[in-house]
């Protein structure tokens, strides 16, 4: 079904009430962005089954209700709500809005770490190229919301030669409320030439409570820049996540990308990588971890622009309950790209006769010297294997989780932050089902 033209129209009004106190409202380039994106939520709403790239996914649930603003909220909340620090900037949000008494922003010459109003208060310049233009609204809807009434966000700025030696952490928590609500995180990353940084970004918030996560990432590498983004998210599952990113990756670059998808009831990641420059090169992980009825869809599409890039890609996921997953893969291979590289695998672990996937691996090569791969696959734990562990002595419970650690074992050592890593395994062998039937101890 279509989103409800008067949930829409609540969206448009908001806009219309709200637009000349939104960040960057002095701005004429990101009043029009803000414009364009509102005008396509208008013309043309939100997802349904009826397109292509959405057929296995309804959006239904996140796009009829009217999520509104966050409830303020009080700083006992915001401590509680609190984790533990980390070595290197970190920047919190909660339900969307800075908490500094939360964040740490240490001095790092030739970086900067801020909030996106602060940048576009104090310095919008490099902002205009990036903002709005790497994921356009026209092609993805609940990026046009984001677009069009985003509040704040995250800007990491590293300068020409700069090397960050701590990740930069950019944590987005989410408090649970009487009144379904929503959050807009728009997060830039700028690399200048010969740049590298890691930056993890969390999404993260306590059980319970209907809530609405539209974000939208965008990625400029300059000329052999490096960076490396890792996204966890571990959100409600009663709630919905919606994620577009992009990344533009120039001569000699690499970016590599690391998702962990844990919560939400439906949530979905839309992720494009151009390889913009000769020899530019990209990694793409995931792990999707589903049980219950959650619902989670990765969109994957690396573009091939330029002769002699390379990209790997490998996206893992485990599924117990009645839930589902989507993965959808594209690599395209421009005519100019000569020499590409690329690996593209998708491979599925069912534990329960009921839970199911739909991955789709593609390929459009218009190059005719390159060095192209995909596959994937959709199995079950090993039976025979399973009595194999069982007849040493290991309980069956434990020796489920031992394989299936296994098989995750590949997409989480790649994770190249410790403490995430860490935490992901840890996640694995807690809430991983332990019954064929979805159930838990």
């Amino acid at each position: 079904m279509a989103a409800p033209v008067e949930t829409r129209d609540l969206y448009l009004e908001e806009y219309r009430r709200r637009a000349p106190d939104l960040p960057g409202a002095g701005l004429p380039w990101l009043r029009r962005t803000r414009e364009d994106a509102i005008e396509r939520l208008a013309s043309r709403g939100f997802p349904t089954t009826r397109e292509e790239a959405w057929r296995f996914t309804d959006s239904g649930p996140a796009s009829r209700a009217p999520f509104a603003p966050p409830p303020p909220r009080s700083g006992a909340a915001s401590a509680a709500g609190a984790g533990p620090a980390h070595p290197g900037a970190h920047l919190t949000f909660l339900d969307g809005r800075p908490a500094p008494d939360l964040s740490a922003l240490p001095a790092a010459p030739g970086a900067s770490v801020a909030t996106l109003r602060e940048a576009l208060d104090r310095s919008p310049a490099p902002l205009e190229p990036v903002l709005g233009r790497l994921v356009p609204a026209a092609e993805h809807p609940f990026a046009a919301l984001n677009t069009s009434l985003f509040e704040d966000g995250a800007l990491v700025h590293v300068q020409k030669g700069v090397v960050l030696a701590d990740p930069v952490h950019l944590v987005f928590l989410s408090w649970r409320a009487a009144e379904p609500f929503r959050t807009l995180p728009r997060i830039v990353l700028l690399l200048e030439e010969g740049a590298a940084a890691t930056v993890v970004v969390s999404y993260t918030g306590p059980a319970g409570g209907a809530m609405l996560t539209s974000a939208v990432t965008e990625v400029a590498l300059g000329e052999g820049a490096s960076l490396r983004l890792v996204k966890v998210q571990r959100e409600s599952v009663e709630g919905f996540h919606l994620d577009a990113t992009a990344a533009r990756v120039a001569r000699g670059a690499a970016f590599s990308s690391h998702v962990v998808t844990l919560g939400a009831a439906l949530s979905r990641t839309d992720l494009t990588v151009a390889l913009a420059g000769a020899g530019a090169e990209c990694g793409l992980s995931g792990l999707y971890e589903l049980r219950g009825r959650q619902h989670a869809d990765h969109h994957t599409t690396i573009v091939h622009e330029a002769p002699q890039g390379t990209s790997r890609e490998l996206y893992k996921g485990v599924l117990d309950g009645r839930s589902r997953a989507v993965f959808d893969g594209r690599i395209l291979v421009r005519p100019e790209a000569q020499k590409t590289n690329a690996l593209q695998t998708n491979k599925n672990l069912l534990l329960s006769p009921e839970a199911l996937v739909n991955t789709k691996p593609e390929l459009q090569i218009f190059a005719n010297d390159v060095k192209v791969k995909h596959g994937a696959t959709i199995g079950q734990l090993d039976r025979d294997v399973l009595f194999y562990l069982r007849s040493r002595g290991i309980p069956e419970e434990e020796a489920r989780r031992l394989l299936i650690h296994a098989f995750a074992s590949e997409v989480v050592d790649a994770i190249p932050v410790p403490w995430v890593r860490e935490t992901t395994a840890a996640a694995l062998f807690t809430t991983i089902g332990e019954r064929p039937d979805g159930g838990r101890p």
